[in-house]
């Protein structure tokens, strides 16, 4: 046999078993592309659902703060600013009137 066969022997050889490596290689990274889609699903979805439960709790608790403090406190602050005006008119037209 010449050396060229023996060469084109050898090179299908090892193209045939690096095939075998390479398909051996894209199962297990298959196997763990499925073990890692299925660890997210069981991890990500208790946080995703704790974040959630986590949203709604500030949204009622922004709810009630608003409700219960915010808004007396910004009518209060009206009628306060609404008196104080009241009162410098007033004050202004006495003030008027005792000048003339």
């Amino acid at each position: 046999m010449s050396a060229v066969v023996i060469v084109r022997d050898i090179a299908i050889i090892v193209l045939a078993f690096e095939s075998l490596v390479v398909g051996l290689l894209l199962i297990l990274l298959i196997i763990q592309m499925r073990r890692l889609a299925k660890l997210l699903q069981e991890e990500l979805k208790p946080i995703l659902d704790s974040a959630d439960e986590t949203a709604s709790t500030v949204r009622g608790t922004a709810s009630f703060v608003s409700n219960a403090f915010v808004s007396p406190l910004i009518r209060a602050a009206s009628f306060i600013s609404g008196a104080d005006r009241a009162l410098k008119a007033l004050m202004r037209r006495c003030s008027k009137r005792g000048k003339r």
